[in-house]
Formats: C-alpha cells, structure tokens, sequence
C-alpha cells in the first residue's frame, strides 16, 4: 500500500504500540534526515565522480541508520539498529583529507554553483547542517537521543560534501568565484 490513511488527523504510527504527534520535533528530525537522504540520491544521478557517487551511496546507507536510531529512541526502546562507529567518522575524515591535499583550498568563502554537482553538493552540504543543528536541539530536549558518534558524524558529513564540490569544481576545470562584498 502507498498510503494507509493513519496519519490523516496528524499523528504518525511507529509501531503497533507506538504513535507520536507529527509536530514532535523528532519527527522534524526524521523528515529532514529523509530529505537529505533522498537529495544525496538526486546527486549521485548527475555528472560527478564516481569516487564521489561511491561516497554518497555510502552516506544515504549511514543516513538510514541514524532514522533508525532516533525511531527507536522515540520508541524508548533500545536501538536494534546498527550504530555508527569511530572508525566510520575516521574513514570520511580520511576521504576529506584525500580530497583536501588534492584541491588545496582557499581560506574563503566561495559562491556555489561552478558546476551543476558541486551546486548540489553544497546544497547537501547546508541541508546537513540544518540536520545537525535540529539533532542538537532535540539531544538537548531528550537525552535518549544524545549520541556523540551520531552528531560528530553530521558534523564531519557537512565537511565531506564541501570537500566533494570542492573536489567536483577542480576535476572540471572551472574556477569558482569568491563573493565581493559589494
């Protein structure tokens, strides 16, 4: 079935025993780790690297884990879910510092959108960060869904997206243009 027809008077069914109000933040959080998931498969259609489309595939499976996490603890139950690990936020923070040594960046603020998969990784890039900000509101809420591995892995996922459009705008060739100010 596409739809069921229980969410209609504003409440979202979690398990048989379990429902909660679509306006519980956690559901905000929920919403947004499925939007940024589902724009990280947008991204991954569109002419980029494959180093860069093997990176994204693996976030998207990361970000289904985290959903996962925060159900469960909206649940109160313990998380069945696989967790994220230390070593996880060690291999982004490799890929990033790969990717860093390659494009070697400025110390500036730079306009997005030198090429079509870089524009949309920085969209990726502010859409997690939205992300880790609406975790970090509802850890200081509910302490059930404080997990330090979970919120330092958003952190760094951020710093991996602007390191794959950084990445992106230097195999094209192009230049991307830091704003005047003016």
């Amino acid at each position: 079935m596409f739809y069921t027809g229980n969410g209609d008077k504003g409440v979202s069914q979690l398990s048989s025993s379990c429902s909660v109000p679509k306006s519980d933040p956690a559901m905000g959080v929920l919403g947004s780790l499925d939007e940024l998931n589902s724009l990280l498969g947008l991204v991954r259609n569109k002419k980029i690297s494959t180093q860069a489309k093997k990176e994204l595939r693996n976030v998207q499976e990361k970000l289904f884990i985290i959903q996962a996490y925060c159900a469960y603890a909206m649940m109160k139950m313990q998380a069945r879910a696989p967790k994220i690990s230390a070593a996880e936020i060690t291999r982004v923070e490799k890929a990033i510092d790969t990717m860093e040594k390659k494009v070697n960046p400025g110390k500036h603020f730079i306009i997005p959108g030198a090429t079509e998969g870089s524009a949309y990784l920085d969209y990726a890039r502010a859409l997690c960060r939205r992300v880790e900000r609406e975790m970090i509101i509802l850890a200081s809420k509910k302490k059930c869904y404080r997990s330090p591995t979970i919120l330092t892995y958003l952190n760094r996922l951020s710093s991996l997206f602007y390191a794959l459009a950084r990445f992106e705008v230097k195999q094209s060739g192009k230049k991307e243009n830091k704003p005047k100010y003016k």
